[in-house]
């Protein structure tokens, strides 16, 4: 068996061709998408969060409306960019957020991509100390933020509040227990896979990972996951280690699949990203038959437990529906998926 979530990255844009229009648009169809996704038994609905971007930004109000909305599919991000976040005030939003959603909320976080601007998170109120960059910052506001869904006091109360006090110091509320272990980061190297590990983060790898080896990027993204797990034991976590990578897949089952994908030629892109050499996954499109023998040879599917599947937004919530469906109905009891 193997989850099976979607991962959207909340575009939308004017123009008249695009089925979400506007930011409203598609903060609602999102929901939409996600409540359609557990009628189908899909079993996880992951946001992409981009900053000063025509896009999803803010997490936490959204997971919050679709944990109101529906009852089993696991609620996620892929991934918060930690350079911009407040850890504080972020645990105070996880915690709503994972109780409203009844304990079903997996947040990936990462050190961030390229954004739109200029080191943005310096617009939030953020910047690296001295001697540090940005990637050491992002790892600093997730240690916090790591720290902080412990639970634990820290803060000194106030001798005469204006509601009385549990004794000790205080925590930060709503605290939500369980979330601590139901947190994942987007690593893009070995190493900082290594590093997810052992501070006990599971582990998303998405569809482009830092190019080490010169080797097919399934096979790299594969050891990428078993370096993870390796560390894991290591470190001696008492939870069990999750991972999860992304993909673009399309089964195309009908004259408007063949319309939008049939056209797809699969194969990896090398190139650089953020000054690093990249290797960029390639895309999946075909008939079901052809599509389940393609996926057989992705090692890093195989190694992963959970499959996020990697959607067109702008083409509205019934297409969208309709991929997660021939996925879930053609493609994942043959692999054994189901």
């Amino acid at each position: 068996m193997k989850r099976i979530g979607f991962l959207s990255f909340g575009h939308w844009n004017p123009s008249p061709h695009s089925g979400t229009r506007s930011a409203s648009d598609v903060l609602l169809q999102s929901i939409d998408l996600a409540v359609a996704a557990e009628e189908l038994g899909a079993d996880g609905a992951y946001f992409r969060v981009h900053h000063f971007a025509q896009q999803l930004a803010s997490p936490f109000p959204l997971l919050a409306a679709i944990g109101a909305r529906t009852k089993r599919i696991e609620i996620g991000t892929g991934v918060i960019d930690m350079r911009y976040e407040n850890p504080f005030y972020m645990v105070e939003n996880a915690g709503a957020a994972d109780l409203i959603s009844g304990g079903r909320l997996q947040l990936g976080l990462s050190r961030g991509s390229p954004e739109q601007v200029v080191d943005g998170w310096r617009y939030f109120g953020y910047a690296p100390a001295e001697g540090q960059g940005d990637a050491d910052m992002a790892r600093q506001h997730t240690e916090v933020f790591l720290n902080l869904l412990e639970g634990k006091g820290f803060a000194q109360p106030n001798p005469r509040p204006m509601f009385s006090n549990p004794p000790g110091l205080l925590r930060l509320e709503p605290h939500s227990a369980g979330l601590r272990e139901r947190i994942w980061w987007g690593a893009a190297s070995n190493a900082t896979a290594v590093w997810a590990a052992q501070k006990g983060m599971h582990l998303q790898s998405s569809t482009l990972k830092e190019d080490e080896t010169g080797q097919p990027f399934h096979i790299q993204q594969a050891e990428q996951l078993r370096a993870f797990r390796a560390a894991w034991k290591e470190a001696g976590h008492q939870h069990e280690p999750r991972t999860s990578v992304s993909r673009s897949i399309f089964a195309l089952v009908n004259d408007q699949d063949h319309a939008y994908f049939g056209r797809q030629k699969g194969g990896d892109q090398f190139g650089y990203i953020d000054r690093y050499s990249a290797v960029f996954g390639r895309s999946y499109a075909a008939e079901p038959d052809v599509l389940i023998e393609e996926l057989r040879q992705d090692e890093a599917i195989a190694e992963a437990d959970t499959l996020l599947l990697t959607i067109p937004n702008q083409l509205g919530v019934d297409y969208n529906a309709h991929l997660i469906e021939s996925i879930l109905k053609h493609v994942a009891p043959a692999l054994g998926w189901r």
